[in-house]
């Protein structure tokens, strides 16, 4: 137990221990429904389609990771790279050393960690992805042209939700802004145009510009 302590608190890995401790909270909080959190919910890997995503989010497209809840990718993500960083400096802690030399490799095992988590993450992730699809319910032909009201901070080709009455308690999809640069704030209401099966999002316009 006393090697794990000083292993999991030191450099490098010290830095994954603290974003896993992070995500672990975060579930637990959401699990035991002490807060409603939105934040990273809102956040999600967008349709590929007509963007250009650069960076990790470029990347975990490219490998197969669209549709995934961002939340499980950065848990799956940042546990492989705790997990490979920890070894790593088990492995080679007799060359780690003190002072400058072991934050040089430190900080050469914490970017070679996250290297290795990213395909890991992506093979391990990929059957999750198949599941999600589908579990994921039919579209409803009949919410096509239905009226929501953004029920995120905003609604843009990137993010969001709205809230749409459906004659029971009303249901929260996740929506995306049909227009390209088009952004529409919390309150305001979007007409449902399309649906996205691969995402299992709506694509939505104002309801003026859908009114014409």
């Amino acid at each position: 137990m006393e090697a794990f302590l000083n292993i999991s608190l030191a450099f490098p890995t010290v830095v994954f221990s603290f974003m896993l401790a992070v995500m672990v909270v975060y579930w637990l909080i959401a699990l035991l429904g002490l807060a409603e959190i939105e934040l990273l919910d809102n956040l999600a890997l967008p349709d590929s389609d007509g963007l250009q995503l650069e960076g990790l989010a470029g990347l975990l497209m490219r490998l197969g990771l669209a549709g995934i809840p961002l939340t499980i990718i950065l848990t799956a993500l940042v546990f492989f790279c705790w997990l490979i960083s920890y070894y790593a400096a088990y492995l080679l802690s007799p060359l780690l050393g003190v002072g400058l030399l072991r934050y040089l490799l430190g900080a050469g095992i914490a970017v070679g960690a996250f290297l290795a988590a990213v395909p890991l993450t992506s093979l391990v992730l990929r059957p999750v992805r198949a599941l999600l699809r589908k579990a994921a319910p039919p579209a409803s032909k009949s919410l096509l042209g239905q009226v929501g009201v953004v029920r995120s901070p905003s609604v843009t080709a990137q993010q969001g939700y709205v809230w749409v009455e459906d004659g029971g308690a009303g249901l929260t999809l996740q929506v995306r802004s049909a227009t390209a640069g088009a952004e529409f704030q919390r309150g305001t209401r979007v007409v449902l145009i399309e649906y996205v099966y691969d995402m299992n999002l709506y694509r939505v316009v104002g309801e003026d510009e859908f009114k014409g």
